[in-house]
C-alpha cells in the first residue's frame, strides 16, 4: 500500500520564521510519515510536529541542544514499503558525499539529510539515494525555500517533488 511522506529540515523556527508555511503544515497533516532532518531550534515546533504528524521520524541538528539531544537521536532509521531509510543532519562537504555516505550507510536505500539548506537529490553508484529537502524557512543562496513530498510504494520511492516556498 502506498505511503505518503514529507521530508523537511532546517526549519530554524522562530529564528528564521515565526512558523512554517501553511501548505507545509497541510502536507504534514496529510502525510503517513513525516521526516525532519534537524535544526529545529525551538522545542515548541518539535511538540507541534509530534502532535500533528501521524508518524514522525526526526533527528537533532547542530543548532539543537539540551532537550533536543535528549529527545532525538543523531541518526534515525526506519523502513516503509520495503525501503530502508536513514536520517541524519550533517553529511559533510558535497565533494565525495555519495561515496562517504554509501560507506557509512551500506544497508540503506534512502538517506535524508539537511544542514546545507541546499536541495539535493542524487543516487550514488552504490544505489543509495541521497535527499536533502532544503529549508522551508531559510533559503540562503537558493532562489526559494523548499521541502519535499514523496510516495513509498513496493520498494520504490516515487513522485519525489521539491515544493518551492516563496520568500516572505
Amino acid at each position: 500500500m502506498p505511503v505518503s511522506l514529507v521530508f523537511t529540515s532546517d526549519t530554524h523556527v522562530p529564528k528564521r520564521a515565526r512558523d512554517l508555511p501553511h501548505h507545509l503544515w497541510s502536507d504534514i497533516d496529510a502525510a503517513d510519515v513525516v521526516v525532519h532532518a534537524g535544526d529545529w531550534v525551538d522545542l515548541a515546533l518539535l511538540d507541534e510536529f509530534e502532535r500533528r504528524a501521524t508518524r514522525l521520524v526526526a533527528v537533532h541538528g547542530n543548532n539543537d541542544h539540551g532537550d533536543f539531544r535528549r529527545r532525538l537521536p543523531e541518526v534515525a532509521r526506519f523502513e516503509v514499503e520495503g525501503l530502508r531509510f536513514a536520517v541524519v543532519h550533517e553529511t559533510g562537504d558535497a565533494k565525495g558525499r555519495e561515496a562517504r555516505c554509501s560507506a557509512r550507510f551500506p544497508d540503506v536505500d534512502v538517506l535524508v539529510f539537511g544542514h546545507s539548506h541546499i536541495p539535493w537529490d542524487t543516487t550514488a553508484p552504490s544505489g543509495l539515494r541521497l535527499l536533502n529537502p532544503g529549508s522551508p524557512t531559510d533559503r540562503r543562496r537558493q532562489p526559494h525555500g523548499t521541502y519535499v513530498t514523496a510516495v513509498a510504494d513496493s520498494g520504490e520511492l516515487r513522485d519525489v517533488t521539491f515544493h518551492p516556498v516563496p520568500p516572505r
